[in-house]
């Protein structure tokens, strides 16, 4: 291990947000029992925004972006995991209020330490990264709550998305017909190459009806906001929303009717601080069903020296796919 590595460090300074590449050694790192030699991360829209000032992404300055890493350990002070371990970490306060993935070194708890699955590279797990955690944990949830292939159609809004996208493929992996919602016009192409049956716009307008046409047995939705209250009386009998995000807004209004007279259910997506068993089984499925053939088509491999270049795209919305940062790639 050398002395010295480079980390991607954000700070403040005279009210303004900086970031830059610095050295740093071992002992800057936060305290943890795991030490990770980061071979993989990712860029997310939330890594992003912690470039930006006033985000409230991050809680304290200096801060290591990268809410998403994979790697091998380094060093140990727990018995639950070796030298030589290849490793996830995804979630938590990493990358917010403790140094993140955007360094070739990380340190962290034991208890977010979550082992690679043998059927998953480092590159696979950070195509996934939080956004395809948080899609295959959405699955799962409405699996158990009666989510069958045998019954009507699936929505996915935001389906241009990082948890759209992959939503997307993982629904249509394992058999679902897949109706993908999204506000890129020029994204019907591409979204039904990766699986989705039907491409529809965006929801922009809510109806006056306390119910309209039984249209989705689930959706996966992370947009929220005002328009969740047509997608909720658009839902089938016992209907599931899988509540992910809010992007369009933190509230909505409904009446009790889909609720009681049809048994339509909301159910919330916590992918932060989900429990480590739970953890385990996503990644697992990750690694087999879930996994979409065309998983690496949409990848962008990024050097770890280009970072910025990947975060202006990311925050002006012109990306599409999922940004791999690879800490090897020359």
């Amino acid at each position: 291990m050398t002395n010295t590595f480079k980390a991607f460090v954000v700070e403040e300074q005279d009210d303004k947000v900086t970031h830059q590449y610095k050295d740093m050694t071992i002992d800057d790192l936060p305290e943890g029992e795991v030490l990770i030699k980061v071979k993989y991360s990712g860029i997310n829209y939330k890594d992003a925004l912690a470039t930006v000032k006033d985000s409230k992404i991050v809680k304290s300055y200096p801060m290591v972006p990268g809410i998403d890493l994979a790697g091998v350990v380094e060093h140990s002070d727990t018995h639950a995991f070796d030298e030589g371990d290849e490793v996830i970490v995804t979630g938590y306060d990493l990358g917010t209020s403790h140094f993140g993935g955007f360094s070739e070194y990380a340190r962290v708890k034991e208890e977010w330490v979550v082992p690679l699955p043998k059927d998953l590279t480092f590159e696979e797990a950070m195509i996934y990264g939080t956004a395809g955690y948080t899609a295959g944990l959405a699955i799962e949830k409405l699996e158990h709550n009666g989510l069958s292939i045998e019954k009507a159609d699936v929505l996915v809004r935001g389906a241009s998305g990082g948890v759209g996208t992959l939503a997307v493929m993982m629904l249509d992996k394992i058999g679902f017909d897949v109706v993908a919602s999204t506000g890129k016009t020029d994204a019907e192409e591409q979204l039904k190459a990766l699986g989705a049956k039907e491409v529809i716009s965006r929801f922009t307008e809510v109806d006056e009806r306390a119910l309209g046409k039984r249209t989705w047995q689930g959706v996966i939705d992370p947009v929220g906001g005002e328009s969740l209250s047509q997608i909720v009386k658009q839902l089938d009998y016992n209907g599931i929303v899988a509540l992910i995000g809010m992007t369009a807004g933190t509230q909505f209004k409904s009446s009790v009717f889909p609720f009681i007279l049809r048994g339509v259910s909301i159910i919330g997506i916590d992918s932060v601080y989900s429990e480590m068993k739970q953890r385990k089984q996503i990644w697992r499925r990750l690694a087999k069903d879930l996994k979409p053939d065309g998983l690496h088509d949409i990848k962008h491999v990024v050097k770890f020296n280009d970072i910025e270049s990947s975060i202006n795209q990311v925050l002006e919305h012109t990306n599409s796919g999922r940004f791999v940062i690879d800490f090897e790639a020359k």
